[in-house]
């Protein structure tokens, strides 16, 4: 089995997830049919991963990747789609203010989506290495699980604003609310981060393996981190920013709740000698 660190981690935290879901369909269960409030509730989630999908996309203004400016990046995608096992999955241009990338869907309907100043800022052969990475979130599946893990946060945190706030209509009941809400959906995000940084990992490891390049890719994330760390550099749009190659956010708040791993660790296990 490839992977079973990762696939052990995706189990865990969808059992995890499911459990919330579990008990947030009992609590409810009081206030309507049962088989009506699981299909209500079903029916949000995947309506929210879908539409999570559509606004990552949307948040970036995300388009059809210019093939005839860049044919040999072209080229190398479609090869690494056909090498990995991912045909039919899109690739797409967007603006994110920094060098970055994101991955979105599933294995046959998945969606790649580079960022312009990216292109810019590397060279083919670590473009590929980030391109790789990017697909290998879409064969691993991990992408879906960060997706439906934010919508059980989200359905959760909802319930539990709703609930307080309607106890209490007062400005300090809706303000209880509203901070219970935000911990809520931090406690149920906390075993969809136990997977983001671990994945993070696995990508670059696969796009090492499928490029047989690790140090192209180790200078991809170095160039990336540089430019995205720069002063002026704004932050990572929330909507996108735990899908990314680079995460861009900063503070001790960001790093104590990091969807990705240090940047160092992840070039001393390509290229070490690129820390020298």
């Amino acid at each position: 089995m490839r992977h079973p660190g990762l696939k052990i981690r995706m189990a865990v935290s969808g059992v995890v997830l499911f459990a919330f879901y579990a008990a947030l369909v009992r609590f409810l269960e009081p206030l309507a049919n049962l088989p009506i409030l699981v299909g209500l509730t079903l029916l949000f989630v995947a309506g929210q991963y879908k539409f999570a999908k559509w606004m990552a996309i949307r948040s970036v203004d995300g388009e059809e990747f210019p093939a005839d400016e860049y044919p040999e990046v072209q080229e190398r995608f479609d090869s690494l789609c056909a090498d990995m096992g991912v045909e039919g999955t899109r690739l797409l241009v967007g603006e994110m203010g920094v060098p970055n990338a994101f991955a979105v869907g599933r294995k046959g309907g998945g969606v790649v989506v580079v960022s312009d100043t990216l292109l810019q800022l590397l060279e083919t052969d670590e473009l590929e290495g980030v391109l790789a990475h990017e697909l290998a979130h879409v064969k691993n599946r991990d992408s879906i699980v960060m997706l439906l893990g934010q919508s059980i946060a989200t359905l959760v945190s909802m319930t539990v604003f709703l609930v307080v706030a309607l106890a209490d209509d007062s400005l300090v009941g809706s303000l209880v609310a509203w901070l219970l809400s935000i911990v809520v959906n931090a406690v149920v995000m906390i075993f969809v981060l136990a997977i983001s940084r671990y994945r993070e990992y696995v990508a670059d490891s696969d796009a090492a393996d499928y490029t047989d390049d690790p140090e192209a890719l180790a200078r991809a994330l170095v160039k990336i981190n540089e430019v995205g760390h720069h002063e002026d550099a704004p932050d990572v749009d929330d909507s996108v920013g735990a899908l990314c190659i680079f995460g861009g956010k900063r503070g001790l708040l960001s790093i104590l709740f990091a969807t990705h791993p240090p940047m160092e660790r992840r070039v001393a296990k390509l290229a070490p000698s690129l820390l020298d």
